[in-house]
């Protein structure tokens, strides 16, 4: 019998994975609009009707997130199962998360090798997307007043957001943020700002070495078999930051240039299924993998890009109560807070103009901002009646 965990724990501990289960294949099959809106939907769901934690708490596992490479979205669901239910907790969430898109999209990828055409989506994107823009905000609002609590970080929340408008690097607003903060929290405190400044050239070459690695990595060549496929996407989880944009970027430059595995117009229908389908963006991987490979390729290729993610959770997680303990590293936490904050805003601004086209996505978007303010509803009931609304819409049309 396993002594390490008390008897009387163990009923506790099964009902959190049962609870944790459930939770994250509904998102993962209902989550879509990319990883704003997927981690606006948890915060919904464990910040607000659950309370598993606060808003603090919630964003510095967001900041965190912001910080390691990896899809974001898969990040939080894996942190908010290591924190309710420790590793097991991390793989179930996790998991569960993924499967759900990764079967989705695998159907998919099915009918495109069988048809030669993607299925089409465009209904159900026109209802859902503007619902989407509804449950972020509401998330932004929430999660807002929690970063933004004094003048210097409204301030720095400001810049960020000019900042990530204008199209900064994702790593620049978030570490400018937390060294800026870092830097002031510092000089309140004279003896800890020599450390400080110390730290800043560490840090520096830290992220150029990481980005050298990311370089250096996409250079050598190497013919296609289901070992490199693994290998390949085994990298590209294990040093992607961004969103599924940067991902598009990535993957074209080697699998279209470097490797010639794709073509311009597979890797498009490709990152296209990843955006359309609900949960992770990443979700490409499997596209791409049944593509090149098969059912085999599909799982080895989810496998590689999501892996790393767990890795750089477990070690990651553990380490947020110590840094919010830290003055120094909870002010740099503030900081990177803040520019999570200001990511996440500007990505909603850009979906917006993309979301609301006309008339009946704007009432979609301002109902459904009504009803989650007025009534709390569930905000994945929202998103299936935008989709039905979409649907009828263009079959009306």
């Amino acid at each position: 019998m396993d002594e390490s965990i008390p008897q009387n724990n163990r009923p506790a501990r099964r009902d959190a994975l049962w609870e944790l289960a459930a939770l994250f294949l509904r998102l993962g099959t209902l989550a879509m609009g990319g990883p704003a809106a997927h981690i606006a939907m948890m915060e919904d769901e464990v910040v607000r009707r659950r309370r598993w934690m606060t808003h603090e708490r919630f964003l510095d596992m967001l900041g965190v997130c912001n910080l390691i490479p990896g899809p974001n979205s898969t990040e939080m669901a894996i942190h908010i199962g290591q924190l309710r239910a420790g590793f097991a907790g991390l793989v179930v969430a996790g998991a569960c998360f993924i499967l759900p898109a990764a079967a989705i999209v695998l159907a998919v990828a099915w009918m495109y090798v069988r048809f030669g055409t993607m299925p089409q989506a465009v209904g159900l994107l026109y209802g859902v997307k503007p619902v989407i823009i509804a449950v972020v905000l509401q998330a932004l609002w929430g999660l807002g007043r929690t970063a933004i609590k004094s003048r210097i970080l409204a301030a720095l929340a400001i810049v960020s957001l000019a900042a990530s408008l204008l199209d900064m690097n994702d790593m620049i607003v978030l570490l400018g943020g937390g060294i800026v903060m870092l830097a002031i929290r510092a000089a309140e405190d004279r003896t800890a700002a020599r450390a400080t400044i110390a730290a800043m050239p560490t840090v520096a070459t830290r992220a150029s070495g990481m980005k050298g690695a990311a370089i250096a990595a996409a250079v050598v060549a190497v013919p296609f078999s289901l070992t490199t496929l693994f290998l390949f996407f085994l990298k590209v989880g294990a040093v992607l930051f961004g969103s599924g944009y940067v991902l598009l970027a990535f993957l074209r430059t080697d699998l279209v240039y470097r490797l010639r595995w794709l073509t311009e117009a597979q890797l498009l229908d490709a990152v296209a299924v990843g955006q359309v389908t609900p949960g992770p963006v990443f979700t490409t991987a499997t596209f791409i993998g049944y593509i090149l490979g098969g059912f085999r390729g599909a799982v080895l290729a989810t496998i590689g890009i999501f892996l790393p993610s767990f890795f750089f959770v477990s070690i990651s997680g553990p380490l947020i109560p110590h840094l919010r303990r830290s003055p120094l590293a909870g002010a740099f936490l503030d900081g990177v807070n803040v520019g999570a904050w200001a990511l996440m805003a500007a990505v909603t601004l850009f979906l917006a103009r993309a979301a609301i086209v006309d008339v009946t996505t704007m009432v979609l978007a301002l109902s459904s901002a009504f009803i989650l303010i007025r009534y709390r509803v569930n905000s994945a009931w929202l998103v299936i009646g935008g989709g039905l609304v979409g649907l009828a819409m263009t079959a009306w049309r």
